[in-house]
């Protein structure tokens, strides 16, 4: 039975691990798969087809805790204990519930001390008793309390008395007062463990089409930029196509991880693919997860030729290898008699409404479908990819953009002279 410690409007945890608000979803899951001895058969889950309209929720069965995290910037943003007989749970080092100390309210009382009256919900049948950051429910003993406790029953505090002897059904940490007007905060400084994390990335365009990136930061630790908090750096950085691998390692810093590719899939779809002489090295991409960007260098010039762009949504094969990437790409709709004008697509478009800012339906795409092996299937289906303004769109079956792909420009007689050289 695990063994943890609650700090309101902060986290639960223990000494070797801690679930604080505002931790980003991959670094819980991480905590989940590193003590996966302990804390056993977890659930993932979130809505297929509308995964932006309902929490993305970690279930952790065995120990009757749910992770809450905003589906937008999938960040922690409540712990529910809803099962207080699979733990144990105490604050500032004292127990207030174990299998030796039940959660009464009289225990609640001693713990944590004096808050305002108890608020009842008649239909869920539960007294709430509200801390800053923490609530308490508590369970009646019996339908016939109800009517005693009613707000419009008697006059007074009195009415909202919680009955002694009741015990904790469900527990909740959150930020602020309220439990349903809660955020999920900022990303505390405990959670950065040395990373940089995009805030948000603006694709910049020319004449004819994208031209590169420009990233707004956060770190922690101390150097120039501007000073959001007394730890916290923000700052920017622009990449683009073109670019060595010596300017983005010293705009962003060294990739997670650095992949070669060994093939080209999409080489089929190339204008007279069977032209194309094998290449002697491999293209090889900088992987930076926390950015949720990929950039890809051309072998032999090392110079940016590609920028991928994730947006992490659950249901996709890729789903938490990446942090999401809060994108802004501006796109040029053409319209009866007017000049271009330009629409901007983000993380959260759907693909149909993108079409239909178009004014018209894009080429039908290629069928993309993912496995680790020939013989594995992928459980979440196919993607669709579709071809606009130097952008490879790859789209989910529920109509969300899975990944953006960015195509630098293409360089005219850039085969004659890889040709030329000896």
């Amino acid at each position: 039975m695990l063994d943890l410690e609650v700090v309101p409007e902060r986290s639960l945890g223990n000494e070797q691990w801690e679930f604080a608000l505002g931790m980003p979803l991959a670094q819980a899951v991480a905590i989940l798969q590193k003590h996966c001895r302990i804390i056993k058969n977890v659930q993932v889950l979130y809505s297929e087809q509308s995964p932006l309209s309902h929490d993305l929720i970690l279930n952790l069965t065995q120990d009757g805790i749910k992770l809450l995290f905003d589906a937008f910037n999938q960040r922690l943003k409540v712990i529910e204990v809803y099962d207080l007989t699979k733990v144990k749970l105490k604050y500032c080092g004292v127990h207030f519930n174990s299998q030796a100390i039940a959660p009464t309210i009289e225990q609640i009382d001693q713990s944590f001390g004096a808050t305002h009256p108890g608020v009842y919900n008649s239909a869920e049948q539960l007294f709430h008793l509200n801390f800053r950051g923490l609530s308490f429910s508590f369970q009646l003993d019996s339908w016939t309390e109800a009517p005693k406790y009613e707000p419009n029953f008697a006059h007074g505090l009195a009415s909202l008395q919680i009955p002694h002897g009741a015990t904790v059904k469900r527990m909740y940490i959150y930020s602020g007062n309220s439990l349903q007007d809660t955020k999920a905060p900022a990303m505390p400084l405990s959670c950065f463990l040395g990373n940089v994390y995009a805030e948000s990335v603006d694709v910049l365009r020319d004449g004819t089409g994208p031209s590169g990136l420009r990233l707004r930061l956060l770190a922690a630790g101390c150097g120039p930029g501007l000073l959001a908090d007394a730890k916290m750096r923000v700052f920017e950085r622009s990449v683009y196509f073109g670019d060595s691998c010596q300017d983005v390692l010293s705009m962003l810093g060294s990739p997670h991880k650095v992949f070669y590719k060994s093939e080209d899939k999409m080489k089929i779809h190339s204008p007279s693919p069977h032209k194309q002489v094998p290449s002697k090295c491999n293209d090889y991409f900088f992987n930076y997860f926390t950015l949720g960007v990929d950039i890809l260098f051309d072998a032999n010039t090392h110079k940016v030729k590609k920028f991928v762009l994730h947006t992490n949504y659950p249901g996709h094969y890729n789903f938490n290898i990446y942090h999401r990437c809060e994108f802004k790409i501006p796109l040029t709709v053409k319209r009866e008699n007017t000049d271009g004008q330009t629409e901007t697509c983000t993380t959260y478009s759907k693909w149909d409404n993108i079409q239909d800012l178009l004014g018209h339906p894009v080429e039908k795409p290629v069928v993309l479908h993912r496995s680790s092996s020939p013989n594995n299937t992928n459980p979440f289906g196919s993607t669709f990819c579709f071809g606009l303004q130097r952008m490879i769109f790859e789209v989910m079956q529920n109509n969300h953009i899975a990944s953006v792909t960015l195509y630098g420009p293409p360089r005219p007689g850039a085969h004659l002279r890889t040709a030329e050289l000896p």
